[in-house]
């Protein structure tokens, strides 16, 4: 008996050489098809579709979400005190950082001192709190613009 060497078969779906479309589930050999030059739509994430393939077009708020780099990101340029905690660190196990928030990304934020401009990145998950003396633009998931203040003195 002599021995073949491997040859994988790549089967595709779609039509024979005849042009006839297959039923579906049925594969034919690679090579013997001749090819599928429709694409899908392009969607955008959770944009509804019609049975027929025909895309929704809907029209969805856009607001930030409630996370704290996107508050901070709502109030760059104010003043701040922020609160920082180091755990296990003999030398200083609590901080306190004051300056104008300068930037917010997810895991850090980077604030400067207003006299003599020194920048200090700060890393998110040493951050306790933060307070500022002035009114804070915060937007909120469905709510538009700022919510009503209360005086909570």
């Amino acid at each position: 008996m002599i021995s073949q060497p491997y040859r994988p078969v790549t089967y595709m779906i779609g039509s024979n050489p005849s042009g006839n479309m297959m039923p579906m589930g049925t594969m034919q050999p690679a090579g013997t098809m001749t090819p599928v030059s429709a694409m899908p739509p392009q969607v955008t994430s959770g944009s509804p579709m019609t049975p027929s393939g025909t895309v929704v077009p809907t029209t969805a708020p856009v607001f930030e979400q409630s996370y704290i780099e996107n508050i901070f990101r709502l109030n760059l340029g104010k003043v701040g005190t922020f609160y920082y905690t180091y755990e296990n660190n003999k030398e200083w196990n609590a901080k306190i950082y004051k300056g104008v928030l300068e930037a917010a990304g997810r895991d850090h934020i980077i604030i400067s001192d207003p006299a003599t401009g020194q920048r200090t990145v700060l890393l998110m998950i040493y951050f306790d709190y933060a307070t500022f003396d002035e009114p804070l633009a915060y937007q909120y998931p469905g709510v538009i613009g700022n919510p009503l203040t209360r005086n909570c003195r």
